[in-house]
């Protein structure tokens, strides 16, 4: 018979499993009723030798009508080679970001960034990225989804931008992976950033060191004591081990997957570092310089905060508690990065060129050192200062 809507709901149910009544016209097509009177409308056919059953839909969901066109639609395509039911098992086996974000930690960034970056990237995916648009299939994600993330972010410019380069690095692989063909995150404008450049000043510096000398962990406040004569980064600090350092000859070597350039650094040592390292290496027990429950130690977010409170450099912030009473946050003023700002400023205040001061921080590029030209000009300025008091030149009136 000809499947129409009268004769479809002419069906009666069978008295266990289900019957089926194909359509007269185009071969396969049948509508099939369960024993609890559910309808819907199925396609037989072969494809490469096997014989396969697709459920096009149920009534009333799909029309008689509705469900006649798709099935000429898929018979076209099974002309064609192609078999539907394949397509539609592929779809709901096909990898979601969930899954892109788990195999750009293990694949790609386990093996190619740095413990903090790595951390940095588990949060933006943790708490900004999947809760969004993790279970969505990594080749159905737009553009327009991508955008909209980016645009809920625009409060915060610098975490936006981040957000996504994360996403544009890992469509870049999944197109690699043969995931997708194309990057939706690229060509996304980015938010205009205002580089912060903040660094401590001699008195701010001393009453750190002052709160270093009386917090808990000693383990944690030379990390920061590290920090503070080395301008290194974090990373490199906490991931030490003693085999990098020459203390005769004043040198720490940082090996490639260390540092930021993926380059051996050879780094001199002043005084205050070496004479810092020789008081730690006397009391050594591990070959990390900073060990940690296992291996090395990977963060001092909470020493820093510790810190910070302790030498006036935090501002506390009242959040709702658990128990409807609110709690005190404290939260730095300074970030641990800005321990290296301050010691390239203060080296360049001090009259030491760009040029030796991009040596000591591992900079690569000289325009990465050039940010702290402005000091540089105010070194100058007081050189050309002092030579105008030596001669004892006169205040001319304009």
């Amino acid at each position: 018979m000809k499947l129409t809507q009268r004769t479809l709901l002419a069906l009666k149910p069978p008295s266990a499993g289900n019957r089926i009544e194909y359509d007269e016209e185009i071969p396969g097509f049948g509508a099939r009723i369960t024993s609890n009177g559910v309808l819907s409308f199925i396609l037989n056919y072969r494809v490469q030798g096997r014989e396969r059953r697709y459920t096009i839909g149920r009534y009333p969901d799909l029309t008689v009508l509705a469900a006649r066109e798709r099935a000429i639609q898929l018979r076209g395509k099974i002309l064609d080679g192609i078999d539907p039911l394949q397509q539609r098992i592929d779809a709901h086996t096909e990898p979601t970001m969930d899954d892109l974000a788990k195999d750009f930690l293990d694949r790609y960034a386990k093996a190619h960034k740095r413990a903090s970056s790595i951390r940095n990237d588990r949060q933006m995916l943790d708490n900004i990225v999947l809760p969004k648009l993790g279970s969505i299939r990594v080749r159905a994600l737009s553009r327009r989804e991508v955008e909209t993330l980016h645009h809920s972010l625009k409060a915060t410019p610098y975490r936006a931008n981040r957000v996504l380069s994360l996403l544009s690095k890992m469509f870049s692989l999944a197109i690699e992976w043969e995931w997708r063909a194309d990057n939706p995150a690229k060509g996304i404008p980015r938010y205009a950033e205002d580089r912060r450049e903040t660094w401590l000043t001699a008195e701010q510096v001393e009453t750190l060191l002052e709160a270093l000398d009386n917090y808990v962990d000693q383990s944690a406040a030379n990390a920061i004591r590290l920090l503070i004569v080395t301008g290194a980064r974090e990373g490199e600090v906490l991931s030490a081990t003693w085999d990098q350092f020459d203390l005769k000859r004043g040198i720490w070597t940082k090996p490639s997957h260390h540092t930021k350039q993926k380059k051996i650094e050879h780094t001199p040592l002043s005084k205050s570092a070496q004479q810092l390292l020789r008081q730690m290496n006397a009391a050594r027990a591990t070959p990390s310089l900073f060990p940690g429950q296992k291996g090395a130690r990977v963060t001092i977010r909470r020493p820093w905060v510790q810190v910070c409170k302790a030498a006036g450099l935090a501002t506390s912030e009242q959040i709702p508690g658990k128990r409807k009473n609110f709690l005190t946050v404290w939260k730095p003023t300074v970030r641990i990065h800005d321990l290296r700002h301050t010691f390239a400023s203060h080296m360049v205040s001090n009259g030491e060129s760009l040029h030796i001061v991009g040596k000591l921080l591992g900079h690569t590029l000289p325009q990465t050192t050039a940010r702290y030209a402005h000091i540089a000009d105010g070194a100058l300025r007081d050189a050309a200062d002092r030579f105008s008091e030596g001669l004892k030149l006169p205040a001319w009136k304009m």
